[in-house]
């Protein structure tokens, strides 16, 4: 059975971090990339970034690049968002994904991914 778990979302002020963690069973690693997502309310959900295993390419969306990176645990199968300097406008609920074959790049948000894990709320108050 393939399962995808999100964790580590809370609630955390404007400039603080946080480290999301995606659990990953039941799916060869290196067959998939794996992609954060977030949908904050009365938004349309948002690709923010990815990573193949395979051949270590990541993505950011531009509303992230420079303040979240994504890294893989290939021995774990647990793949992390580390996020910081963290704004209000990064509050959402954040979910991780798989696609096979792996891709990852500017189009992850239309993406049709394969796999999806429930989601983690992150908050960031002003």
């Amino acid at each position: 059975e393939v399962q995808l778990q999100a964790s580590g979302g809370g609630l955390v002020q404007a400039g603080g971090s946080l480290r999301l963690s995606c659990a990953v069973h039941g799916i060869t690693f290196s067959d998939y990339a794996i992609g954060w997502f977030r949908q904050a309310p009365g938004k349309e959900r948002e690709g923010v970034s990815c990573m193949s295993s395979r051949d270590g390419r990541t993505y950011y969306a531009d509303s992230v690049q420079g303040r979240f990176t994504i890294s893989i645990d290939n021995a774990e199968k647990m793949v992390y968002l580390q996020m910081n300097n963290l704004a209000p406008s990064d509050t959402a609920v954040y979910s991780c994904a798989a696609v096979g074959p792996p891709r990852c790049g500017a189009s992850l948000t239309h993406y049709g991914m394969d796999y999806w894990g429930k989601g983690t709320q992150v908050t960031v108050s002003s």
